[in-house]
């Protein structure tokens, strides 16, 4: 066994620390790093699963233009060229770079760099545009930059956590289990604002189940009552804060609590119970994520946020801030070094003094002077011809991006695609001439940055595979065979960091916050070693910001119209992520653990509108939008509003027939961020016939292509496990099953198939198809792929002294199924989430199942008890 690597989490913003132990070639132990400050040790599921997702299965290692394989020389110097020649042709807004929050802030440099001073384009943009570039505006149009004026430790001070658009329970478990500590340890107040009763209302003091979109109104609402309470900090406003003309007085229109509550669609009596709450804990943090950003007014509603904080004095001090918490492991990373299309570099904008600046830093021959396109304009331009030459970077826009088929229609259009990512086959890659091997999580070198500004080191453990190369790296010989060597000479991501370090403290003289000079000239030694620091101190302490009047600004933002229900499209469509998967699965997707939480794209649904529809639990339904449809299973939960329907991100064409929420979405971006709005998209639902159902377990990695209305796919240990359903002849899905020999069990009165194949005495595939019948468990059946000794019984789909089925999995880290805890609860009277805990181990390790586990508790409790009052009254 070789020593332990610190290193970072891939997945979200929190940036929790870790500590790999490589127990083979392709094989880690993966622990929390207790001496990183984000996490102290502690782990969500996803990242505990880490190991699960390192093995080679799927991964891009060679160079390929088109389906060949070629040498590095060639495919680079092909990207060089078609990209010089484009430029030449076309000029250079005629090309363009998508990158992503998965990359290193080196990677993330190399490419800004590469495009806005060499090429002379600010054509660069990045997947952060879709979560977090409201925030990014919302702050620099409040403080002059964007600085987050929070760190972790405010939750642990805080009397009060405001969690607005945020289920944080299962998007940031970390961070949710902190806020958890201190509501146990100090009595900290929790309150939730969001329209779905998510996980993370669970136990919390207050829950307020607003209208889409009213967000601004509530925080409207609640200043104008502040205000009318004499609760304004006059004395820190006179001192640090301007409001533009006429704020109060429209404040002091239209705000009353009624007219507030008629507009957010909130009992009057809810509403005002927050602001007294709110009122009587100055040491309040509130922390927003992406039911905020994701909107076409995300940038109002993040400043509505602020000037709360502003107008009450709650910012610079301890337990008192707004806390945007960004989704990407390095969405921060990005920012600081200008990755998005409208900043330059290092917290800079396209002013003509900055842009001069960077130039002479650079030596760079051709600046970008203005603000490139934005994500979605990007791709608009791509679909019109304008963009003629697209590098995507670690990131998958044909899935990810509102109106996805659009997107592909841009791709399939574009004349010369380049590719660099992990993977080998995705929905992008599908469209790319040059497909370039990147390096890994586990493989790469470099730093990221949290949601709190804190810069951890990434660090490799394990070799790079096959051809793969660093992001940087790629990006560098790319830019060196364009004709600008000595600009891209970096031989290590040290190179690049003592690079950008300096960037950020270049005639700087207390401008702006970002200012890493200090850190610029640590040697190669010293860069390995750095340990996880925090830039920019306790922001906004002394009460300074980075403006020209060393002023925060208020900004007036008013309600918007909400829109009614339209008659062709009369539901609301709600989109987000699941607690154990990431993005669009390329890696959640390869752990078996992590799958069988939510093993199909589920639309979720108010009883009362599957009543209304003719739905029930388990049915398939299209959800149809302006921009598309697709097909989700049905999940009955009465924590949706009425009216409104919730889908899941992750689901693409490599592992589904349906579940594609990217093709939902409309194309509308909030004005001054760009980003879209994701959370509020008119749509339909109705009901998908199918006449058979099934399921499909096969061996092994390779896979398969259902020919089926509905197969979804998800990895089981050993192979592969897909739910279907269709109509028609089911027996074409038999072709599906492998060579071997097959056993068999038909019952024509059920309609229905059995088929086992077995190869060497091992199971190889199943295949259980019904039309009246029920289904099995699959859990058994899963089980037998890693058996070595199978026979004929394996149609009843359960051996002899088998377990009962434990049902569907509920804590991921344990494998413990929700039949399982209800067991436990009648059978050993256990009366809280820490006694299940005693006695299972279910929510003892990354704790993001509690929520559910309270839940399924006070369920067992109540259908108990009322079970004890029948049998009483018999």
């Amino acid at each position: 066994m070789r020593e332990a690597v610190r290193t970072t989490c891939a997945y979200c913003g929190v940036g929790c620390g870790i500590s790999a132990t490589p127990t083979g070639a392709r094989e880690v132990t993966i622990r929390g790093d207790e001496a990183h400050p984000a996490n102290a040790g502690r782990l969500c599921s996803k990242g505990t699963h880490l190991g699960e997702t390192v093995g080679l299965s799927g991964r891009l290692l060679h160079p390929m233009i088109g389906d060949k394989r070629v040498r590095w020389d060639k495919a680079l110097d092909l990207v060089a060229k078609r990209f010089r020649d484009t430029i030449a042709r076309h000029g250079p807004d005629s090309v363009a770079f998508y990158v992503s929050g998965q990359l290193l802030t080196e990677d993330y440099y190399v490419a800004n760099k590469l495009m806005k001073g060499f090429i002379g384009s600010a054509n660069i943009d990045t997947n952060s545009r879709l979560c977090m570039s409201s925030a990014v505006a919302g702050h620099t149009r409040a403080f002059g930059e964007d600085v987050v004026p929070a760190g972790y430790e405010d939750l642990d001070k805080a009397d009060l956590v405001v969690l607005v658009g945020s289920n944080t329970a299962w998007c940031h478990p970390i961070v949710y289990q902190r806020i958890q500590a201190a509501r146990a340890e100090r009595g900290t107040k929790l309150i939730v604002i969001d329209p779905r009763r998510t996980e993370t209302c669970e136990g919390a003091d207050l829950h307020l189940p607003l209208r889409p979109g009213s967000d601004v109104a509530l925080m409207n609402g609640l200043l104008a009552w502040l205000a009318e309470q004499g609760m304004v900090d006059k004395a820190f406003m006179a001192a640090h804060v301007d409001a533009p003309e006429g704020f109060w007085e429209h404040l002091a229109t239209g705000h009353d609590v009624w007219t507030t509550a008629q507009t957010c669609d909130l009992d009057p009596a809810l509403l005002l119970q927050f602001y007294e709450m709110f009122a009587a804990n100055p040491r309040t943090v509130t922390m927003f994520s992406q039911g905020i950003n994701q909107s076409i007014r995300g940038t109002d509603q993040v400043n509505a946020i602020i000037n709360l904080h502003l107008a009450t004095g709650r910012i610079g001090q301890p337990g008192a801030a707004p806390f945007s918490i960004t989704g990407q492991p390095n969405a921060m990373g990005g920012r600081e070094v200008g990755g998005l299309a409208s900043t330059l570099a290092a917290h800079m904008d396209f002013a003509a003094e900055n842009v001069a600046r960077v130039g002479r830093f650079w030596a760079a021959p051709t600046m970008a002077t203005k603000p490139g396109l934005k994500a979605v304009d990007l791709f608009r331009a791509i679909g019109e011809g304008r963009i003629k030459a697209l590098w995507v970077m670690a990131t998958n826009p044909a899935v990810s991006l509102p109106d996805a088929g659009n997107v592909r229609a841009a791709l399939e259009k574009c004349p010369f695609v380049v590719v660099s990512d992990v993977i080998a086959n995705t929905d992008t890659t599908a469209y790319a001439h040059v497909r370039l091997p990147a390096a890994a999580w586990g493989e790469k070198d470099g730093t990221v940055t949290n949601s709190e500004r804190t810069i951890s080191r990434q660090r490799p453990f394990m070799a790079l595979p096959g051809e793969a190369k660093p992001d940087w790296w790629i990006v560098k010989e790319v830019g060196r065979r364009m004709g600008w060597g000595s600009a891209f000479a970096y031989d290590t991501p040290a190179d690049i960091w003592r690079e950008h370090a300096r960037l950020t403290g270049y005639q700087n003289d207390g401008a702006r916050v970002l200012n890493l000079a200090a850190h610029a000239a640590i040697g190669n030694l010293a860069y390995d070693a750095m340990e996880p620091f925090r830039w920019g101190g306790t922001p906004f302490a002394d009460g300074r910001f980075p403006t020209p009047s060393g002023r925060a600004r208020m900004v007036k933002v008013g309600q918007m119209d909400l829109q009614a229900p339209l008659a062709d499209w009369p539901l609301t469509l709600n989109t987000g992520r699941y607690r154990d998967q990431w993005h669009t699965m390329t890696r959640t997707g390869l752990a078996p653990k992590l799958a069988r939480h939510r093993e199909e794209p589920l639309v979720e649904v108010h009883p009362a509108d599957a009543l209304a529809l003719d739905l029930t639990d388990g049915d398939l339904a299209r959800v149809s939008t302006p921009q598309g449809n697709s097909t989700f299973r049905v999940q009955l939960s009465d924590g949706q509003r009425p009216g409104e329907i919730f889908t899941p991100i992750h689901w693409t064409d490599q592992i589904s027939t349906g579940g594609r929420t990217g093709l939902l979405p409309r194309p509308l971006v909030d004005p001054h961020s760009g980003q879209p709005g994701f959370k509020s998209t008119p749509a339909a639902l109705a009901k998908v016939e199918t006449e058979w159902k099934g399921f499909l377990i096969l061996r092994g990695d390779e896979p398969a292509r259902v020919p089926c209305l509905w197969a979804t796919r998800v990895a089981v240990p050993g192979g592969a496990l897909y739910e279907i359903a269709g109509n028609g002849d089911a027996a074409r899905i038999e072709a599906c099953l492998p060579k071997g020999e097959r056993i068999e069990a038909i019952d024509h009165t059920r309609g229905s198939r059995r088929i086992a194949v077995i190869v060497e005495g091992r199971l190889a595939g199943v295949l259980f198809v019904t039309r009246t019948g029920l289904l099995p468990s699959r859990d058994w059946l899963i089980g037998q792929l890693a058996a070595g000794d199978v026979g004929a019984t394996v149609l009843a789909a359960r051996g002899p002294g088998s377990q009962p089925d434990k049902g569907a999995t509920v804590c991921v880290c344990f494998d413990i199924g929700l039949n399982q805890i209800v067991a436990a609860i009648r059978e050993q009277a256990l009366v809280d989430v820490p006694a299940i805990g005693r006695a299972l181990g279910a929510g003892t390790n990354c704790g993001s199942c509690r929520p559910a586990l309270a839940k399924i508790l006070a369920q067992t409790n109540t259908a108990q008890a009322n079970e004890e009052v029948l049998d009483a009254a018999e």
